[in-house]
């Protein structure tokens, strides 16, 4: 009988046992967080600082609850990224399933949000509360991207609590293998929300 599990109950220990999961810490495998990512011109930053003054005051009324953050951090973020203008568009709230390879197991789940382009899976973007941190959901994240039908190219995505920021690259093949960026801090002076952001950038113009 398939074992069917919930995908925010999936842990990394249990992707690496049954999908043989792999992370890897060459630099070089996700060289993308870091290279040719864009300036930012004047009004994108004026636009970012409003976006952090809004996470200031809205950590200021807990609970910072996922629905929150979605609106007051992402949607904002994704809307500067140029990500709700053609040739992209936005799905979410997407179920996905995935099957390990004797497909003994099924992972169900919804995609909080999507990015497509020309029908490719350009990122899966995962957002949490602000009282978790990101590693929360990290395993979730990549249990998503696993289910991506393009498995020949890779894969980006990103997990957020509004406070923090987490870029995640996955490349599927007989063994998958997947690294994460840096975690950018929303508040942090030199790696905060415009480091973020040019990152998001950069992902979606790959």
């Amino acid at each position: 009988m398939v074992q069917t599990l919930p995908a925010r109950d999936v842990d990394l220990g249990y992707l690496v046992h049954r999908f043989g999961l792999q992370r890897i810490r060459e630099p070089r495998f996700f060289s993308e967080w870091q290279e040719g990512l864009p300036e930012l011109i004047e009004a994108e930053q004026h636009f970012l600082g409003h976006i952090q003054e809004g996470y200031i005051n809205l950590v200021e009324y807990p609970p910072v609850l996922e629905r929150a953050v979605q609106l007051s951090i992402l949607s904002p973020l994704l809307f500067l990224a140029g990500f709700f203008l053609p040739p992209f568009h936005i799905q979410v709230e997407k179920s996905i399933e995935v099957s390990d390879q004797n497909e003994e197991v099924t992972i169900r789940g919804q995609i909080d949000i999507l990015l497509i382009k020309d029908q490719f899976w350009v990122m899966v973007i995962e957002s949490k509360k602000a009282s978790f941190s990101t590693e929360v959901g990290l395993a979730q994240l990549l249990a998503y991207m696993l289910a991506n039908p393009h498995p020949h190219r890779p894969g980006f995505g990103m997990v957020t609590t509004g406070s923090a920021f987490l870029f995640v690259k996955l490349v599927q093949g007989d063994t998958p293998q997947f690294a994460t960026s840096d975690q950018f801090g929303i508040l942090n002076t030199t790696q905060g929300i415009h480091e973020a952001f040019r990152v998001l950038k950069r992902l979606g113009q790959l």
